[in-house]
């Protein structure tokens, strides 16, 4: 009995899994603002692990454009539903020197949050402790700019986070705590940051 469940349990998540669409696999209503100042509205598709944007038109050739071409865009998630913005912004990401990419835009202020997508294997052990299996996932890398524009990887704990809002920590540790805030998810900490930037009135 236990087998069999276990097996109705992973065929179910695997099944799941590959009929889950991916936001980036989707085309969106939105608009591309490019470098040259053009702006082209209509359906959107992104790839920030690429850092490649896609636009169209219906009845009309995709057009595609890297990081480098693209001031901003915009689009409005209907999985969400929510509009999202992203902006390009030079950053070393690989050790190398800086390039455009991608970066979405969620609370701005003294504080800036920005993240960045990807796709991830993460392993989940089974119910019945017979096993884990890994399921792909999508996951946000989460970055914090200064008003110096000097950006850094966000490590994801709630002390280092809270140590970047000194003076401000104990008000903003209370707020985490009174609305139990998951600091991984992405909304939930740009709610943070934006209270912790309505606090320094910047």
């Amino acid at each position: 009995m236990i087998i069999r469940s276990l097996c109705f349990f992973l065929i179910i998540s695997t099944t799941a899994a590959h009929a889950q669409k991916w936001p980036f696999e989707l085309w969106h209503d939105g608009k591309i603002v490019l470098q040259s100042g053009d702006t082209l509205k209509g359906f959107v598709k992104y790839d920030l692990q690429q850092d490649m944007v896609q636009f169209n038109i219906k009845d009309k050739v995709i057009e595609t454009f890297t990081a480098r071409k693209v001031l901003f865009f915009e689009i409005f998630d209907t999985s969400v539903h929510k509009y999202r913005q992203f902006f390009t912004i030079p950053y070393n990401i690989n050790g190398g020197y800086s390039a455009p990419i991608f970066f979405e835009l969620l609370a701005e202020g003294k504080l800036t949050l920005l993240a960045r997508e990807a796709l991830e294997y993460k392993t989940y052990n089974t119910p019945y402790y017979i096993g884990s299996y890994s399921r792909l996932v999508l996951v946000n890398k989460f970055f914090l700019m200064d008003q110096k524009e000097n950006i850094t990887t966000f490590s994801g704990t709630r002390e280092d986070l809270l140590d970047l809002m000194e003076p401000k920590a104990e008000e903003v540790r209370k707020y985490i705590k009174e609305n139990r805030f998951d600091i991984t998810d992405k909304y939930d900490l740009a709610k943070v940051v934006e209270y912790y930037n309505s606090l320094t009135g910047i």
